[in-house]
């Protein structure tokens, strides 16, 4: 009789930008890596799709303190649409619904996008992992159910057109949170004339992280556990855009028992802190009429886990 062999799990402290593959959801993918570490606690920070691939930010022990920042960052997709076409759940997986010739200038292309860009309301798609009552939004579409959906304030910064191809059209789009693709690319069909639906997506960009910095399953999977461990960043690189702000070892102390105190400096909604040591990251934080306020805060173990790591 074949034993199971036990996985001893173990604490690990940072961010893995992991390039997730097509076919595999988010928390598939996330299982996964966190096998390869034995990591003790991990959480990823923005679902993608199954259909969809790219920068997919992993975070472990110490770094799942700050996952909702990388969650409300902007993100940035290279979109693939089929123009001419549309289907049942806006992208691949659904039914064709209707076919219509496509006869485009450029102008045109640059038009419509630029009539999706700002601050605009976007309707979620029935064909989402939204929640209705409990129940996510694809089930009751699967079930014929149509539910009423509220329209989201959302803002589009950029769609820059990437190549276009008689009945194709890659776009480079950068919005904020809470922005469906999808229903932008069926958006983007209809202001054409000709409709579409989303052929492909990767996400290439979460706040200050990059796909170009990311790793895929396959490529971790060949590493031993010394060098998988190198290839994690320490979890500030999710902090990276906000003000930084050190304090000395007793004033470090202080802040790590949850006590504000007094600083010169402007009201801001955005601090890192960090103690004397270069890598002691103790937290995040904010300023509000002269006192430095701490929100989320490390424990000692866990601050004791990134300097040694």
């Amino acid at each position: 009789m074949q034993q199971r062999v036990r996985i001893v799990k173990r604490a690990v402290h940072g961010v893995l930008l992991l390039d997730k593959p097509l076919g595999l959801s988010s928390n598939d993918a996330l299982q996964k890596a966190k096998r390869f570490f034995r990591a003790e606690k991990a959480g990823h920070t923005g679902t993608l799709d199954p259909l969809a691939s790219g920068l997919l930010p992993l975070c472990f022990g110490a770094a799942t303190k700050f996952s909702q920042t990388s969650l409300d960052a902007d993100k940035r997709y290279t979109a693939t649409l089929t123009l001419g076409q549309t289907t049942t759940t806006g992208d691949l997986e659904g039914s064709l619904v209707d076919e219509r010739p496509v006869q485009l200038v450029r102008a045109e292309i640059d038009a419509a996008c630029l009539r999706f860009t700002g601050a605009i309301e976007q309707r979620p798609p029935m064909h989402s992992a939204l929640k209705h009552e409990g129940k996510a939004l694809y089930e009751y579409a699967r079930q014929g159910i149509e539910v009423e959906r509220a329209a989201r304030s959302i803002v589009i910064h950029c769609i820059d057109i990437l190549d276009w191809q008689d009945k194709t059209l890659m776009l480079d789009v950068l919005c904020s949170k809470g922005t469906y693709i999808r229903t932008l690319a069926e958006e983007i069909g209809e202001a054409l004339g000709c409709g579409a639906h989303l052929a492909a997506l990767r996400r290439t960009g979460s706040g200050p992280l990059a796909l170009a910095d990311a790793i895929t399953l396959d490529e971790l999977a060949a590493l031993d556990e010394t060098a998988r461990d190198a290839k994690l960043l320490p979890p500030d690189v999710l902090l990276a855009d906000w003000t930084a702000m050190r304090l000395a070892a007793d004033e470090a102390g202080r802040f790590l028992t949850g006590l504000r105190r007094r600083v010169d400096a402007p009201d801001n909604a955005r601090i890192r802190v960090y103690g004397p040591e270069p890598k002691a990251l103790l937290g995040a934080a904010h300023i509000c009429a002269g006192e430095l306020i701490p929100d989320r805060l490390l424990s000692p173990a866990e601050l004791q886990g990134l300097l040694n790591f």
